[in-house]
């Protein structure tokens, strides 16, 4: 390149070493920046690469020629505009994460082509479609690629995104709605009037009619024919057309083909004067087509309603409190930090501390909590929770997409982004079905065209509408969708795709002790000196430690130690399944079990005075043991119903635990749990769990804390508390919203009858079609029929689907 080349685009001189080339009309041009690189691929992707050979005066900028769309594109990479919708990752500030509404989603080739392009994309890094709600999770990064790009490729691909906002959804889909019931409608008024004509041509057939007559009559069915073929059938010959460009057939091509065929052989008959014409089919098969369709949606919508119910428990609006005068603002503009007054009737608008006043709230879609929930000075209250009573002001601490309920939902669409395995190969074998199909439609027509050519368009169309393997598609995704919601609405979170599944395998269920079979919440009830300290020294010195460590007995020493000013702690470190430790004026400290410091461990009696059952947590210096806390912890009530109904039912239980020997001995005494182990680290209760599989038990592991996270991790199918750790929740399959132990048995329950529902879902498509093949091959099914049977055989599954609701 010269060093005075002209950026073909602006006409700006290129700079040195700037490498930005696009080709046009098949010459490679250099430009002079990545915007006029963007700008000149956008106009010849958009095949208006004549503008080059047309214009008379180069731009005088590049952002000039940038389309209208392309420029309403570009405001979504604007940090202010990005604060309603984007959230940053954890640990990685140039990491970005959305949620956007992909309208034109219409079956699961779509998803997948969405996710297959944007993955390709340098910058981004994860890409999750949900079919259910047509909602897709993106996260990127921003010093390689811009929101507005992703957005402009999904535009490429023929799809629509946009920030999602739950109001905006509901409005496409009233949208998406009233436009199918206008194509209902419209095939509906064809199909009736073609099916009047279609008895008079076959009574005609019967009894005798007039040539002429007949042909009058079958040229006002091809007219009424029409709209069907243009305007109400397009939508399947758009899945189909991306299904063949994508590579991956879809149930649309033979409905397609079966519909477009259907019509070719029809109009060439009616031209022709003499034959059978099959308008009639086709305005039938797209009139129970459109209309199971329209059904399997308002149903797929009905389960994925949870989800979306909790979207919209946020309010637009707050009442801020800035300088004791209240102001109403958009909750947009709220930030962390603001005070905001929320009133007896209103939903609260973020996440936040209450500060003043007292009140009971209801947080019953959220946790499945029916019972009214008080709050007070100090207690947190979540955004979306109704308050019910008096005024509360509340500090905030997160607000939009770093709220509880934002980050409910992102483990919601996780879930319904991972398909289960069995889905992954009802899908595969839809695929592999839509193939064989079309093998055995030819071989169908090749033998009928030898047998008698006079029928072979009706049994082609017979066979392809009959065989179209819709209800095989929806048989998995119908029933983990209604499972899922209806358990959402019970206060169980599934956050993985294969929980369900999982669960209806599980033979063992392993617990953690603390947080989990208990309340969590320890008081501190004995505190025994051992080193010459005073007892509010060695609490205050514990206190400090404790601070930043999320361990539920944290809790107690900060309960205990009240509004006395703790001390600065240096070289904090938190060791899981121990304690903690730090320097204090210089001092090194350790808090925890025995196995924290040697001195703790040549302590002889060390449960003297302590209540039986109580965790016993020991502070020592770099020398010598300081005193004993001795701390107790409540077992749940429920907790023993639990562990009776799963061993009544076959399960094998144990409970693992980094307490000491006493307090697990003492809790699993009176739960009849035999086979507990106590004082374990996080690597020997994984240990303990492998050994566990390696033996062919499918293990659920139920914990709460951050030494459970690696176990959970490794489980079969794991359950954490909703009040459990972040990292803990991050890692389950399963989150227990409403923290209460009974659900356990529930979502066990929940798993198996959906795998039952599911098989029988598969068991009725898979019998439906290999029955119906061969009558209609040997044409015992006419072509009304055929579409009868097949929108039938859909709607069953979504039914049978639709009971899990009720488990």
């Amino acid at each position: 390149m010269s060093e005075d080349a002209a950026c073909f685009h602006c006409g700006q001189p290129v700079p040195p070493g700037a490498d930005y080339p696009v080709s046009i009309e098949d010459t490679q041009h250099d430009m002079c920046c990545r915007g006029c690189q963007a700008v000149a691929q956008a106009i010849v992707d958009n095949g208006l690469q004549a503008y080059y050979s047309h214009r008379t005066a180069l731009p005088s900028t590049a952002s000039e020629l940038i389309p209208a769309e392309l420029s309403k594109l570009a405001l979504y990479d604007h940090p202010e505009i990005q604060k309603s919708f984007v959230i940053e990752e954890k640990d990685a500030a140039h990491l970005k994460q959305a949620s956007l509404i992909l309208e034109g989603i219409t079956c699961a080739a779509c998803v997948w082509l969405n996710e297959r392009h944007l993955q390709q994309l340098p910058g981004v890094k994860n890409v999750q479609v949900n079919y259910g709600n047509h909602r897709a999770r993106i996260t990127w990064d921003e010093r390689e690629i811009q929101l507005s790009r992703i957005l402009r490729e999904i535009q490429l691909l023929g799809y629509n995104a946009h920030p999602y906002n739950a109001l905006q959804q509901e409005a496409l889909r009233r949208r998406a709605k009233s436009r199918d019931i206008r194509r209902i409608a419209v095939t509906g008024l064809s199909a009736g009037q073609v099916m009047m004509l279609a008895v008079a041509l076959y009574a005609g057939a019967a009894f005798g009619i007039e040539h002429s007559t007949a042909q009058l009559l079958r040229y006002v069915s091809l007219a009424l024919t029409l709209p069907v073929l243009l305007y109400t059938a397009v939508p399947f010959y758009g899945s189909a057309w991306r299904s063949l460009k994508s590579g991956r057939l879809n149930m649309d091509v033979p409905v397609t083909i079966a519909i477009l065929t259907a019509f070719a052989g029809s109009a060439w008959v009616t031209f022709r004067g003499t034959g059978v014409v099959y308008y009639d089919a086709i305005t039938m098969f797209t009139l129970f087509l459109l209309s199971t369709r329209f059904l399997e949606r308002n149903a797929r919508e009905r389960s994925v309603e949870a989800t979306e119910n909790l979207l919209k428990l946020v309010p637009a609006m707050a009442l801020r409190i800035r300088d004791g005068q209240q102001e109403a603002v958009a909750v947009l503009d709220l930030a962390a930090g603001d005070l905001i007054l929320v009133k007896p009737g209103e939903a609260v608008a973020a996440d936040g501390e209450v500060i003043e006043g007292v009140s009971s709230v209801d947080e019953a879609l959220l946790t499945g909590e029916s019972r009214a929930v008080e709050k007070s000075v100090g207690t947190a209250v979540i955004a979306g929770s109704i308050n019910l009573e008096g005024p509360l002001t509340v500090r905030i601490t997160g607000v939009g997409e770093n709220t509880v309920l934002a980050g409910i939902v992102r483990l919601l669409d996780r879930a319904v982004a991972e398909k289960p395995r069995l889905a992954q190969l009802a899908d595969q074998v839809a695929g592999y079905f839509t193939y064989v199909l079309l093998a055995l439609t030819l071989i169908v027509a090749l033998g009928w065209l030898w047998v008698d050519p006079a029928r072979v368009l009706e049994i082609v169309l017979a066979v392809l509408v009959v065989t179209c393997p819709c209800a095989l598609s929806i048989a998995a995704p119908a029933a983990f969708a209604a499972a899922g919601s209806h358990l959402l609405t019970q206060g169980i979170l599934l956050t993985r795709g294969h929980a369900l599944e999982t669960l209806a395998k599980v033979t063992h269920v392993v617990f953690d002790k603390t947080g989990t079979l208990t309340y969590g919440k320890p008081l501190l009830n004995q505190i025994l000196t051992l080193g010459g300290m005073d007892e509010n020294e060695c609490l205050r010195i514990a206190a400090s430690l404790e601070q930043a460590s999320e361990h539920p007995l944290a809790a107690s020493f900060q309960a205990r130690i009240g509004k006395q000013e703790l001390y600065p702690v240096a070289d904090a470190q938190n060791y899981p399944g121990k304690g903690v430790a730090g320097v204090i004026d210089g001092r090194r400290y350790t808090l925890g079990n025995r196995r924290m410091s040697l001195a703790a461990e040549n302590v002889d009696d060390d449960a003297q005075g302590a209540t039986v059952g109580a965790t016993l947590v020991w502070l020592c210096d770099e020398q010598r043991v300081l005193a004993r806390f001795a701390l107790s912890d409540e077992l749940r009530p429920e907790a023993l119903g639990l562990v009776s109904v799963l061993q009544e039912q076959g399960f094998k239980v144990s409970m693992l635990s980094g307490d000491s020997a006493a307090a697990v001995q003492h809790f699993a005494a009176r739960l009849g749990i035999s086979d507990y182990r106590s004082g374990l680290h996080p690597e020997d209760k994984l240990a303990a769990l492998k050994a566990l599989q390696a033996e062919g038990q499918v293990v659920a592991m139920v914990g709460d804390g951050v030494n459970d996270a690696p176990v959970l991790a490794g489980a079969d199918v794991s359950i954490a508390m909703g009040g459990g750790t972040q990292v803990a929740r991050a890692s389950s399959d399963i989150v227990l919203l409403s923290e209460k132990l009974p659900d356990i048995w529930r979502a066990l329950q929940a798993g198996r009858a959906t795998m039952s529902v599911m098989k029988q879902n598969f068991a009725w498509a898979a019998g439906y079609n290999f029955l119906a093949l061969p009558f209609a091959a040997m044409g015992f099914i006419p072509p009304w029929l055929a579409a009868l049977g097949m929108s039938v055989s859909s709607l069953v599954v979504v039914l049978n689907a639709l009971r899990l609701k009720q488990i």
